[in-house]
């Protein structure tokens, strides 16, 4: 019997209506050994030091016990100017504090993006890596996930229905919960 796991989802954009939670949504439908939740970033305050010393605010707590009570993390960004939309990276910035201990430190990643450009979310994704990396989070290599022109690969309710687009959302989340039971077994 396959092993379920939790996965925390982390969308990148603001936006209600944004692609990259309808990739999030498409995903908590794709595998039934996964269960994503999805956890919003909208009211993180900028990260701050000072801020911090006084207790991390209550949506960064919020946040942070999302990260810790899941198995795995996944991440749906856009691609702002070539990069990170900047309250994901702030958010990330957030859940690796303390250094070497935050939330994200060593946790199963996979990463995904939706944009509607012509070029997926590549240069987005490539910082995220790089982030991750410093948190030593173990990332799924494979499949990339860019999905390019996704306003033509939903229907009218905004959800994903190109069905190379769900394919390929499903082949990340399997690969997401095969590293994830791996790193368990550990």
């Amino acid at each position: 019997m396959p092993q379920k796991i939790n996965v925390v989802g982390i969308p990148g954009s603001l936006r209600d209506d944004s692609y990259n939670r309808a990739l999030l949504e498409a995903a908590r439908h794709v595998n039934e050994d996964v269960e994503v939740r999805i956890v919003d970033i909208d009211d993180i305050p900028l990260f701050d030091a000072d801020l911090e010393a006084g207790g991390d605010p209550a949506a960064v707590v919020h946040f942070k016990r999302a990260i810790y009570e899941a198995d795995a993390v996944l991440i749906a960004t856009p691609e702002y100017q070539h990069g990170v939309p900047g309250p994901l990276k702030n958010a990330l910035d957030w859940a690796s504090r303390p250094p070497g201990e935050g939330p994200l430190t060593g946790k199963p990643t996979a990463i995904m993006g939706a944009t509607t450009g012509n070029f997926g979310t590549a240069r987005a994704q490539e910082q995220l890596r790089q982030t991750l990396i410093y948190n030593d989070c173990p990332m799924v290599k494979s499949p990339e996930v860019l999905v390019s022109e996704a306003q033509d690969k939903v229907n009218d309710q905004g959800e994903f229905v190109d069905e190379p687009t769900l394919k390929f959302v499903g082949e990340l989340v399997e690969a997401l919960r095969e590293l994830t039971l791996r790193n368990q077994s550990d």
